[in-house]
């Protein structure tokens, strides 16, 4: 009998090294000075967080055009790095002017003093507090990092990202803001059958209580930053400015292509203008 029970014992330790290996990690720290950013990241149903190896390097100065977006976002990040009181922030607006980027750049300044950043996808969300249960007690500053943020009613994650941002009974940790992107402003769609829920009280108008659900969410963010298109002259310096950034020249010629590019676009964006400057630089040095 002695010697089935040791067979056993011995089947069940093999198999369980077998699991072990195919299974990824519980939920755990990585190796903090591996990265200065993250992707939380799930398998098999565990979260867990992945170094990002060469998170994209932008700088302030490669973006054109958002100086007071520029301004108020460094500001709020420096407070925040320091120790000192700051905001989570939502940026909204047009595409393609430099929303995500902006987030990659306060890393990119910030990194050396503590900053880091964790990238979490919206299906992700109701792992936020996860992620503050692993950062909670660690001396970096975190900033999770939600890009083209939008919801429906239905999505989980809607939920869980109004606790974290405000509400929760367990608060949330002092070295965790959140920076999300988004081109809706209120991160929900917005119906016109909702406008139907107005009320007009002593001439005054008060929103249905659809409306005031979807504010709810948007208003938990101390900041908000907004983006405009571009006009033509703001799309051209910024093409000028990626096209010399690449070792080209933006000549007379250069800014007829640039003007061309965007009408085959149908788009003037920060990104449109960065598209153009690597397609143009990029086959005049074959």
């Amino acid at each position: 009998m002695s010697a089935d029970w040791d067979r056993l014992a011995g089947r069940l330790e093999a198999l369980v090294d077998r699991l072990e290996g195919i299974l990824p990690p519980a939920a755990g720290a990585p190796e903090w000075k591996s990265a200065t950013a993250f992707r939380w990241r799930k398998r098999n149903g565990r979260g867990f967080l992945a170094p990002v190896q060469h998170p994209h390097a932008i700088a302030f100065a490669d973006l054109k055009d958002i100086d007071e977006q520029k301004r108020r976002l460094r500001e709020n990040t420096e407070q925040f790095v320091a120790g000192r009181p700051a905001n989570n922030v939502l940026l909204t607006g047009a595409r393609g002017t430099g929303k995500s980027s902006l987030v990659k750049a306060a890393l990119n300044e910030f990194a050396k003093k503590g900053l880091r950043l964790i990238e979490v996808d919206k299906s992700d969300l109701v792992d936020l507090a996860d992620i503050v249960d692993l950062i909670v007690d660690r001396k970096e500053r975190f900033v999770v990092f939600c890009d083209d943020l939008s919801f429906e009613a239905s999505d989980p994650g809607y939920k869980s990202l109004k606790v974290a941002l405000d509400g929760s009974i367990a608060g949330t940790a002092d070295n965790l803001l959140i920076y999300a992107t988004s081109n809706r402003r209120h991160l929900m769609p917005e119906y016109m059958q909702e406008n139907l829920e107005a009320r007009h009280v002593e001439g005054e108008i008060h929103p249905g209580e659809t409306t005031e659900e979807k504010i709810s969410l948007s208003e938990r963010f101390g900041l908000w930053l907004s983006f405009y298109p571009f006009d033509q002259d703001q799309y051209l310096d910024i093409a000028a400015h990626w096209v010399e950034t690449l070792g080209g020249r933006m000549s007379d010629d250069a800014r007829k292509a640039a003007l061309l590019w965007t009408l085959e676009r149908g788009s003037r964006s920060g990104r449109v203008a960065w598209q153009f400057a690597r397609d143009y630089v990029g086959r005049k040095k074959r």
